[in-house]
């Protein structure tokens, strides 16, 4: 060969050498991520999923690629939005938002990897064999540990203490999907405390908007929403409208609290996201779903916005004041008050959860001279989300 030929051949194949590089640093694994709300309800919940991606050594733009679907609360998109991230060839699909998306992710796919985040009983849902032993391609995070009419009827209990002069409450449900509220087990949890249900259903905005009218003619003094997305994504609306009756309404999550609601009590969604995080990087490091555990929360939050409960003329009652026996400092200023719910309401085989200080632990809201009393339910030591032991504890 020439050398003139022989230095072109050369300098061609180091021409090539960068664009091959490139070629292998741009075939990062690809996350699939299937949400059935949108984008800008859930930019703290994306960000806690990436906070776990990071303890697993995984950063997006770094060394993988997240493709995000949002179904807009469309849930009739989930199939064909699931199906494309198939086509895309994700290494792990999570499916987050509630039952409706890991539904839609299992149908398209039986071998790619899928980790939930939903809120319902993946097992009664079909999706896994148990929470300790999935099976399949498929495990995640259940953000109740016990059948959601009973987390639902808890709330029931707490908003009857704090406005005990209610007697008729209204409970507002999505028909689609059919909620997994068991509203038999409601009815008589309601009976039980001397109050009369209404039931209401809604699934779009100007839906909320009348079930809001329909409890004003029905003369409901009170107001339960369903652990539902959809909801979630329309809280400031439904917020609003709650504040503009007058009438006491709780939620399943502290994020309607934050923004002027009056109480919630439920698990937090970010740390379910985070755990999702966590899961999808071990499945990038060779893990199962199969050989995963479902996780389930060990502690619940009870947060009231002792502003909101002031405007709308409610006084806050010892009941819920004073049921802790020690007190607890909480509050980013440090204020001193009764632990609301640790002693008498616990979850099964936990130990008292205490509080240390640290932020992480209740989630600080303080301002304008009004504070949000927070209390867990109960806690396992070393984080709020282990999976159930096998004869269907939480811990």
């Amino acid at each position: 060969m020439k050398r003139r030929q022989f230095i072109t051949l050369l300098g061609g194949a180091a021409a090539a050498w960068p664009l091959a590089a490139r070629g292998q640093q741009a075939a990062m694994p690809v996350i699939g991520f299937l949400n059935s709300g949108s984008p800008g309800e859930r930019t703290h919940l994306v960000a806690a999923f990436h906070q776990g991606l990071g303890e697993t050594a995984h950063v997006d733009g770094r060394n993988v690629t997240i493709e995000y679907r949002w179904a807009q609360g469309r849930y009739d998109r989930l199939p064909a939005l699931a199906e494309e991230l198939v086509r895309h060839q994700a290494a792990v699909i999570a499916a987050t938002g509630d039952t409706v998306s890991p539904r839609a992710a299992k149908a398209a796919t039986t071998t790619i990897p899928i980790v939930f985040v939903m809120g319902g009983d993946p097992v009664a849902a079909g999706l896994v064999r148990s929470f300790n032993r999935p099976g399949g391609n498929i495990t995640g995070v259940s953000l109740v540990a016990s059948a959601l009419a009973e987390l639902v009827a808890k709330q029931l209990e707490f908003l009857h203490e704090l406005a005990p002069k209610a007697v008729v409450v209204g409970i507002l449900l999505n028909p689609k999907p059919s909620s997994g509220v068991d509203l038999s087990l409601l009815q008589t949890a309601a009976r039980s405390m001397g109050l009369e249900l209404v039931v209401l259903r809604a699934n779009t905005d100007s839906g909320i908007e009348a079930a809001f009218a329909t409890l004003v003619q029905k003369h409901a003094e009170a107001l339960v929403i369903d652990p539902d997305v959809f909801f979630l994504d329309r809280r400031q609306q439904i917020v609003a409208l709650a504040a503009r009756h007058a009438i006491p309404a709780v939620y399943s999550r502290r994020e309607y609290a934050a923004i002027g609601g009056l109480m919630s009590y439920g698990t937090s969604l970010a740390d379910a996201y985070r755990y999702a995080g966590i899961y999808v990087g071990r499945v990038l490091k060779g893990e199962k779903p199969a050989d995963l555990p479902v996780q389930a929360p060990t502690k619940y939050q009870l947060v009231i916005n002792l502003k909101t409960a002031k405007a709308i003329g409610l006084d806050m009652p010892t009941t819920v004041l004073a049921r802790g026996v020690s007190n607890c400092v909480v509050g980013s200023g440090g204020s001193r008050l009764p632990c609301s719910t640790i002693t008498e309401h616990r979850v099964e085989g936990c130990d008292h959860f205490s509080h240390d200080g640290a932020d992480d632990d209740l989630g600080f809201f303080v301002g304008g001279g009004e504070a949000f009393v927070e209390g867990f339910e109960g806690g396992c030591r070393g984080g709020g989300y282990r999976p159930p032991v096998a004869s269907g504890g939480v811990c």
